[in-house]
């Protein structure tokens, strides 16, 4: 807790240095009115907020559009077929190896306009291709980590190969995978600010028109920051709670 005041206290002392030394007028005052206003007694959300709103939305279609992807590539990797297990592999080796920016390019430029999606879309499939090829390694070591007696047990009182997976193998691994997709979750929601690229009107590009207009560059930054932090650190101890609720049900 010591070490963490001290980070944040020199953190602060770095940037208000930085600020003076480039004589930077603060003007926190103005800040607000991006986030919200009140017309008339009605409450109007700011660019800041509707940019937050997209980047939630995205972030959870992500999710689980990823981990569904990340789940059926690690059974494909598993999987006795030849062809299911070449597929999952050129899949990885062409994700993880090609940079997310290029993805997004790709699937801007040539799969978007081919399946007519719009840039939302694209937004989604890019960003949960990219993070489902690191999930499913985790998912494949999760299942790999379950020892072979569980699965003759499995076999033993008659059950099917998805059976076994859903009654006696997912249970035991998915608690050993939290911990590391927790890890890809938080990654997913940060890289979702490539997004910007594409003109997607996610937290980011909310944060680069408002900076465009007034160049508040400090407080603007300062607090797209803070709120992406508070998003993932919520999602880091949600994770933690749920891993360790399924930890005691087993």
């Amino acid at each position: 807790m010591i070490q963490f005041i001290v980070f944040t206290c020199g953190l602060v002392w770095i940037t208000l240095q930085g600020a003076a030394n480039m004589h930077y007028a603060w003007q926190w005052h103005r800040v607000p009115q991006y986030l919200y206003k009140v017309i008339d007694g009605e409450l109007i959300w700011g660019p800041l907020v509707d940019g937050l709103f997209v980047t939630l939305e995205i972030g959870g279609y992500s999710i689980v559009l990823g981990l569904f992807i990340g789940l059926i590539t690690a059974f494909l990797r598993l999987s006795g077929s030849f062809s299911g297990r070449l597929l999952a592999t050129v899949y990885l080796e062409i994700v993880r190896n090609t940079p997310l920016l290029i993805q997004l390019f790709v699937f801007y430029f040539i799969l978007g306009p081919i399946l007519q999606l719009d840039r939302f879309w694209i937004a989604v499939l890019c960003i949960s291709f990219f993070e489902g090829s690191f999930a499913s390694e985790i998912m494949r070591a999760g299942i790999l980590s379950v020892p072979k007696g569980q699965w003759e047990a499995s076999d033993s009182v008659g059950l099917s190969r998805g059976q076994g997976y859903l009654y006696v193998i997912l249970p035991q691994a998915i608690p050993i995978m939290l911990p590391p997709l927790a890890g890809i979750i938080v990654n997913l929601i940060k890289h979702s600010a490539i997004v910007s690229v594409i003109a997607v009107f996610d937290l980011t590009t909310a944060g680069l028109d408002i900076i465009s207009e007034t160049f508040m560059a400090f407080e603007i930054w300062l607090l797209v920051a803070v709120i992406y932090l508070s998003i993932t650190v919520t999602l880091s101890i949600l994770i933690g709670f749920l891993e360790r609720h399924m930890k005691q049900s087993v």
